[in-house]
């Protein structure tokens, strides 16, 4: 018995982003992956000293990249390190 091919048109399933591609996430999601109140990453926008975003039209994005920077950047061993004293007293 012979059959024939069957094709299948249907779409195929995206192909999966490289790791190497950075993931961007919107301010509600950047502050969950932070812990932080999407009201501290909008007000740290205006002042200053919050994590880099990006613009896209009027959507702000962060790159999961760049939110790992910025918290490792705020990585002590105690209140009294120089550091923390310097950040803290800059008001960030």
């Amino acid at each position: 018995m012979e059959t024939d091919a069957v094709t299948d048109d249907s779409p195929q399933p995206a192909q999966p982003v490289s790791s190497a591609a950075p993931r961007f996430l919107n301010n509600a999601e950047a502050a969950e992956f932070l812990r932080l109140s999407p009201r501290t990453l909008e007000k740290q926008r205006v002042i200053g000293g919050g994590p880099r975003f990006r613009k896209f039209g009027r959507r702000v994005m962060y790159a999961v990249e760049d939110l790992q920077a910025w918290a490792n950047a705020r990585s002590f061993e105690m209140t009294c390190d120089p550091e923390y004293l310097a950040l803290r007293a800059a008001g960030r």
